[in-house]
């Protein structure tokens, strides 16, 4: 019974590790800086200029937790959000940057993002 144990295991951490990789490669479609709203570009613009920025919350580590980007440690990613006209709280839509000076864009609060191409 314990080789039994031991496979299945082995076999679970292999299949686990395989799902792992995977979700390291996410596919994230590019968008052209020109193509974005005059908002995040704005906000992308104070991002590289360190602020200020006009809400509290921006600058927070974004956690990644939909797993729409690909997999870093914790406190890769900051999450800035882009002003939505109209809107009387943050609205949905946000830009993640990496510190890899990579920025992802986001209009439907981190269902799907953008990588912007600048």
């Amino acid at each position: 019974m314990r080789t039994w144990l031991r496979v299945l295991l082995i076999a679970w951490l292999a299949i686990s590790a395989s799902l792992g990789l995977a979700r390291e490669n996410v596919a994230v479609d590019w968008v052209l800086l020109a193509d974005l709203p005059v908002e995040a570009r704005h906000t992308l613009k104070l991002i590289k200029q360190d602020g200020p920025f006009p809400y509290s919350r921006d600058g927070l580590t974004f956690g990644n937790y939909e797993k729409r980007l690909p997999l870093r440690q914790r406190g890769y990613y900051r999450e800035y959000t882009v002003k939505t006209p109209g809107s009387r709280n943050r609205g949905a839509r946000r830009i993640v940057a990496g510190q890899q000076a990579e920025f992802y864009y986001t209009a439907d609060h981190y269902r799907s993002f953008q990588r912007i191409r600048e």
